[in-house]
């Protein structure tokens, strides 16, 4: 039986971080394989990276979810008993939860709020001399995806609710004062969240049945019990915090169009279809989170290497949806791609793959919806200038963004009397 080939220094966490999205596939490429080993945070793990690691990833009767994610990602990212690290038909039942909110009809709503708000956004950026739009996409969607969970958010709150919105996936991998500061704004939140759940089952907040908060409050388990408080407030967090993340798609969007006008001429001509293209290719050329990860169920054979039992595993995200096995010139900009693509599940994924009941990310077609708008508004509703800036991409931080997170100036609104369609 073949050895998985074992990357050569005894201990591979500084460089895990210093290259989060490139350590994997890179050193497959070197191995010449799809798997190496190397010990990561002390512990040994299994790297993997191209569909046929995914498709082999999410074979649930291999992999397991339980007890996998690092004590210091559940205190930020995650949560503790979340739908993230549940299995089985325990994860199928909590995970339908969510697909209940993800109808057509209530992403196409959540679009209709989310144009609202940037049409909002812009009449406040027009009196500004200066626009951060990562850090106004991150407000933007916090108000957004609040409207359509039906949680309240008094003007007073958003700046608040926001910042630990944000903390809890741009901080989560931080050393020092940042993780800090994102372990805070979890407890916070989930304190909040906790006492949104309480109002709706006390009935001291009215919501209708489709809406996000009233969804959670009222999810029994398998054995007919509410979720406790806690689990409860993660859960609707779980709603909020990945939906306000899709920022970082967003602020890409800009950069795409930026380095890319021929995307914006044909989104502004409202070329059929293309909007979806653009969104798609957004979300595959540029960097989101790097891996995710599972522990090997039982022991196992693939393709003559041996998985052990309790071994934790890495699938490569950003690594496969740049894999040239797959993406002809993976490393362009070419939304024209996807008109050919195959709908495979584990050739694209960068929000995760498999089957959406599975641990695919639900919140997919949020996301695309969400860069659809944006694109959209971007392109065609405002007109701006770029102005000199570092818009170097840190593939060192988790998640990556443009150094200047994308500066705007001069935001006008399109076709208004003294600026042309060309200033961008």
């Amino acid at each position: 039986m073949p050895e998985i080939p074992h990357d050569g220094w005894p201990e591979s966490t500084l460089a895990l971080m210093w290259n989060p999205y490139g350590f994997i596939s890179e050193r497959c490429r070197r191995f010449g394989s799809d798997l190496f080993q190397a010990r990561l945070m002390l512990r040994p793990t299994v790297c993997m990276t191209g569909p046929e690691a995914a498709a082999l990833f999410y074979d649930e009767g291999r992999f397991t979810r339980t007890n996998v994610a690092p004590g210091w990602l559940q205190k930020t990212l995650f949560g503790r008993g979340g739908v993230q690290g549940l299995d089985a038909e325990a994860h199928r039942h909590r995970k339908q939860m969510f697909l209940s909110l993800m109808t057509p009809a209530s992403v196409e709503r959540f679009g209709t709020v989310t144009a609202a708000a940037f049409r909002a956004s812009a009449r406040r950026w027009a009196s500004r001399d200066r626009v951060v739009l990562y850090d106004e996409a991150n407000e933007l969607l916090t108000r957004a995806v609040c409207e359509w969970a039906g949680v309240p958010l008094r003007e007073p709150e958003v700046g608040r609710r926001t910042a630990e919105l944000v903390a809890m996936f741009d901080r989560a991998a931080a050393l020092g004062p940042g993780h800090l500061w994102s372990r805070l704004a979890r407890r916070r939140a989930e304190r909040w969240a906790a006492g949104l759940v309480e109002d709706v089952r006390a009935g001291r907040l009215d919501l209708p049945d489709g809406s996000a908060v009233r969804a959670v409050a009222t999810h029994r388990n398998p054995t007919g019990e509410l979720l406790d408080r806690r689990t409860a407030a993660v859960e609707l967090l779980n709603v909020l915090r990945p939906t306000v993340a899709v920022s970082v798609f967003v602020t890409f969007a800009a950069l795409a169009l930026h380095q890319h006008p021929g995307c914006r001429e044909r989104l502004r001509a409202g070329e059929p279809g293309y909007a979806d293209l653009f969104a798609q290719e957004v979300r595959r050329f540029y960097p989101f989170f790097p891996a995710v990860m599972a522990r090997v169920r039982h022991d196992f054979e693939w393709h003559g290497y041996r998985f052990p039992r309790g071994r934790r595993v890495l699938l490569d995200l950003y690594g496969t949806d740049h894999d040239p096995r797959t993406w002809d010139v993976p490393d362009e900009f070419r939304p024209e791609r996807f008109r050919g693509w195959d709908g495979s599940p584990f050739n694209f994924i960068p929000q995760g793959g498999g089957d959406h009941r599975n641990h695919r990310c639900p919140g997919e077609w949020i996301a695309v919806e969400v860069l659809k708008v944006a694109a959209g508004f971007l392109a065609g509703e405002i007109t701006y200038d770029v102005p000199d800036q570092d818009l170097r991409v840190e593939h060192r931080r988790l998640p990556a963004l443009p150094r200047s997170r994308f500066m705007m100036t001069n935001v006008r609104a399109a076709g208004r009397a003294g600026y042309g369609p060309g200033v961008t």
